[in-house]
């Protein structure tokens, strides 16, 4: 779980099956000691885990990500330049009961990950 050590973020405004938060990424969390010495980068595996996280803030339970039918990573998140983002996740849940996911975080002009895939409740 990265939530608190790694990243925070705001209540999840929600406008029918979209929601927005804003992240906030902590510069000084010590996985950027080696991801990159001198020059930190988000690891994509993160932003990964940061959708999954809100998500499940989101629906009130734990989910498991089944498909990463499409993953992006657009442009570089450094958190000393960055950090703060917002984070947008779109969600339907399909007949078998499955979630599936776009989610997007970005800030301004900038669109670092995009993301479309299914979860498990």
């Amino acid at each position: 779980m990265l939530q608190e050590s790694f990243f925070q973020f705001t209540p999840p405004q929600t406008d029918g099956n979209t929601s927005k938060t804003t992240i906030t990424l902590n510069a000084g969390h010590q996985i950027f000691e080696g991801h990159f010495p001198g020059q930190p980068v988000v690891p994509g595996v993160c932003m990964m885990q940061m959708v999954k996280e809100v998500l499940e803030n989101i629906v009130g339970t734990k989910t498991k990500l089944l498909k990463a039918g499409d993953m992006k990573f657009l442009a570089i998140l450094n958190p000393q330049v960055n950090h703060v983002a917002d984070m947008q996740i779109t969600y339907t849940t399909t007949d078998e009961g499955t979630l599936k996911v776009d989610a997007m975080i970005q800030h301004e002009a900038s669109t670092f990950f995009k993301f479309k895939g299914l979860f498990k409740k």
